[in-house]
């Protein structure tokens, strides 16, 4: 799957689906071509990925803290560099 903004979009709809092993293996493989060779969609595996894990390890009665405005222009960075290669 060649990186083009569409094929990106595509890989972006299936990620959830490929981390928990719920796509045929020919779709898995068509996502792992494309993340081979598409960075910012790579990065955002990775950020999901992340995301992921904080959920199961967060607790049900635990209040996550408010983002640090640190936090929030780092992550902002981090969409915008995101956007930036894609051109968007």
């Amino acid at each position: 799957m060649p990186h083009t903004p569409e094929n990106c979009k595509e890989v972006f709809a299936m990620l959830s689906q490929y981390l928990d092993l719920e796509l045929p293996s020919d779709d898995c493989q068509a996502i792992e071509e494309h993340l081979a060779g598409c960075a910012p969609c790579m990065e955002f595996l990775e950020s999901l990925k992340k995301t992921v894990k904080l959920c199961h390890e967060c607790q049900p009665s635990t209040v996550p803290a408010p983002l640090t405005p640190e936090a929030r222009r780092e992550l902002e960075g981090a969409w915008k560099k995101m956007l930036e290669r894609r051109g968007g």
